[in-house]
């Protein structure tokens, strides 16, 4: 890493080495979804893990440091690779029309009481779950990462993102829609469900 800063504390930069590093696999498998590219991926954790031990004398003992991190990592991406590339299109609520894949999944066949996840996601391999998720519109993919694979509560999502709590619901409740319709097309691909579904976001 770079110069260590003069004013963190030898008691910091323990702190620091058990209670950060830790979290490094999970921040990477994040930096992995945002970027979608293995060395920028690495890149944004790198500069995360730098920013955040310059800064870790601003760290309060007993918060949420997982999500302190995340706010990091969200803030470098936005600032630092996101301007590499043309902004990304910004997807509006009247852009989404409703799908519901349980709705579909009972009209496809109305003796099936099943989950979605049961019929869906265990027929599924990880490779179709997580190529649906990196087809979502930027805005819809961080929520999904942060709430659904990272845990965070709506609160923990707000500030990680800086937007207000009922944007990040918004975003949330839009992506996992537009998360199910991907879903529902590769379970159409792979013969697990047949016939075109009703719904979609349009590009």
């Amino acid at each position: 890493m770079a110069e260590q800063p003069a004013d963190l504390t030898e008691q910091d930069k323990r702190r620091f080495q058990e209670n950060a590093l830790p979290l490094l696999d999970s921040l990477y498998g994040a930096a992995l979804r945002m970027t979608r590219n293995p060395a920028d991926a690495e890149d944004l954790v790198q500069e995360t893990m730098l920013r955040a031990y310059r800064a870790f004398r601003s760290f309060e003992p007993g918060t949420n440091l997982k999500a302190w991190l995340f706010r990091i990592l969200t803030n470098a991406y936005i600032n630092t690779y996101r301007k590499r590339q043309r902004e990304p299109r910004k997807v509006s609520s009247d852009e989404v029309e409703e799908f519901d894949l349980y709705q579909a999944l009972k009209d496809h066949d109305p003796q099936w009481d099943e989950t979605p996840e049961n019929i869906v996601l265990d027929a599924l391999v990880d490779s179709d779950i997580i190529e649906a998720i990196d087809e979502l519109p930027e805005q819809f993919r961080m929520a999904v990462i942060l709430s659904d694979i990272e845990g965070f509560s709506y609160a923990e999502m707000a500030d990680i993102m800086g937007v207000p709590m009922g944007t990040v619901m918004s975003r949330l409740h839009r992506g996992r829609k537009a998360l199910q319709e991907r879903l529902w097309d590769k379970a159409r691909e792979r013969g697990i469900v047949k016939g075109p579904r009703e719904g979609s976001v349009r590009r």
